[in-house]
């Protein structure tokens, strides 16, 4: 079956394999252009006959295109688009899983090719993957009151609303639905989780590198300062409206460029993203440790054994490897004196380079998701470490294992190579504990205990399947995480 019903009216998709449908480039929402700009998300237009959805919809505003990935055309306005892969129909009651990509809250699509939702469909889920709103059209601060903040994320929760109340002819159960999302997706994720407009869309969340910035609005607002400045105009509603979304992208680059060459400033010197979820007391009135032990929504939650190297690798971050230039980035970012010398015991013989990925990583990513986890209701922990010559279990390799796309050729830079049968076994093991957390909430190993463990450990190797907690946990014991305000 490729035809369903929606409130908007009748889809066509096309086969994507055996069994499975592949429903492309729904509207959720309506075009977040002209008057409807830097508004939340309203109501797309209905249509007459049957619409063709066999293609991914264009991507939203932003700037260079992931390898592999589509780049965003200006003048593309169907932006906010979903896609639904599914084996059934009417009434079959599956669980759904909803994802969100990452992308620094700046870059990425639902239509990168890792996010392929066949092979989880495959396995008994409807799945559904969103685009929203990036960069300063989701993230940046407008002020007067009439434009929200976190748009973005508003985007999210109309496309929740799109399942509630369209997945059901798809074979969905809309009240069973899992949100998944990696990095910024998994952040967002995170931030839905406590978000009163959210409440009751979904009930278990999959949090793959949950990133742990979100920001106070005081730096909201000093980040809209800055993009304005950089666009030639001033952080005015009126006077941003009138900056077209080319504009502002190519504002938040040279602003972003800024900070990576000027060493004085301070911790977004290292990786001057710029966006970020806003705790601004309305759209999003907690931050997400603050809250999550109260949302009712259990975890599923995964970092990588070497987070940070892949934004090494890629150049995206600013290399330290002086003693010197260590010394700077703990101070920079309000880490304990001894934060260095502390991973330096754990990594006898690690160079500076190393040590600095290693403490970098565990901020912005691991550690930050065990504490989420430890605060949920109910959290299944887990670490990916799966090695190959040459290629670590770095940020982003994980996501294509739990999809079942890692056969993809674009995808042998994350992972290393063509997959050997081994790494098809370890996907094929992701892949199911994903679609039984979404079906029942067990993934197949015990919830988190009092000890921080066990941990799942994903590789390929012989050693246990259940570990425990990373080792350099106890160095950030007197680490907050509280949202960043300057």
């Amino acid at each position: 079956m490729l035809d369903f019903t929606t409130t908007g009216g009748r889809v066509h998709g096309r086969r994507a394999a055996a069994g499975v449908a592949a429903v492309l480039g729904i509207p959720y929402a309506a075009p977040p252009f002209g008057p409807l700009r830097f508004t939340a998300p309203r109501a797309a237009a209905r249509w007459d006959g049957i619409r063709e959805c066999t293609a991914f919809g264009p991507i939203v505003p932003q700037s260079a295109a992931l390898p592999g990935a589509p780049a965003w055309a200006p003048g593309d306005t169907d932006v906010l688009t979903l896609n639904v892969w599914t084996t059934g129909g009417a009434g079959d009651g599956m669980p759904v899983l909803v994802w969100i990509h990452g992308g620094a809250y700046t870059f990425g699509s639902s239509a990168q090719p890792d996010f392929d939702g066949t092979n989880l469909a495959g396995h008994g889920l409807v799945v559904v993957t969103v685009n929203h709103r990036l960069g300063f059209e989701g993230f940046g601060h407008v002020p007067g009151g009439m434009h929200p903040d976190n748009r973005g994320l508003l985007d999210q929760i109309a496309a929740l609303r799109w399942v509630r109340d369209n997945i059901g002819d798809f074979g969905g159960d809309p009240d069973n639905v899992t949100v998944a999302g990696q990095s910024s997706g998994a952040a967002s994720v995170a931030a839905l989780a406590v978000m009163p407009a959210a409440r009751g869309l979904f009930g278990r969340a999959i949090l793959h590198s949950v990133a742990s910035p979100f920001y106070e609005p005081v730096l909201g607002r000093e980040t809209a300062r800055l993009i304005a400045a950089s666009a030639g105009v001033t952080a005015e509603a009126k006077s941003l409206l009138a900056a077209t979304p080319a504009t502002l992208v190519a504002a938040t680059d040279r602003v972003a460029a800024g900070y990576r060459e000027d060493p004085g400033s301070g911790w977004r010197h290292y990786d001057p993203v710029l966006y970020a979820p806003i705790i601004d007391g309305d759209t999003l009135p907690v931050d997400p440790l603050s809250g999550i032990a109260e949302s009712g929504v259990d975890l599923l939650v995964c970092s990588t054994a070497d987070e940070y190297w892949l934004l090494h690798a890629v150049g995206s971050a600013k290399d330290v490897t002086t003693p010197e230039g260590l010394a700077a980035f703990v101070k920079d970012h309000g880490l304990p004196d001894a934060m260095a010398d502390g991973y330096r015991t754990l990594m006898p013989g690690a160079s500076n380079l190393d040590v600095y990925l290693a403490i970098y990583g565990d901020q912005l990513f691991g550690e930050y998701g065990a504490r989420l986890a430890e605060k949920a209701p109910r959290a299944h922990l887990s670490r990916f470490e799966r090695r190959r010559a040459g290629v670590r279990p770095w940020h982003c390799a994980d996501v294509p294992f739990a999809f079942g796309t890692i056969d993809d050729p674009s995808l042998e830079f994350l992972i290393g190579g063509p997959p050997d049968e081994a790494d098809r076994d370890l996907s094929e093991r992701m892949s199911r504990a994903w679609a039984d957390f979404a079906a029942t909430g067990d993934p197949g190993w015990p919830a988190l205990g009092a000890d921080g463990g066990p941990v799942r450990l994903w590789h390929t190797g012989s050693g246990p399947d259940l570990g425990v907690a990373a080792p350099s946990r106890p160095l950030w014991r007197d680490v907050g995480f509280t949202p960043v305000r300057e």
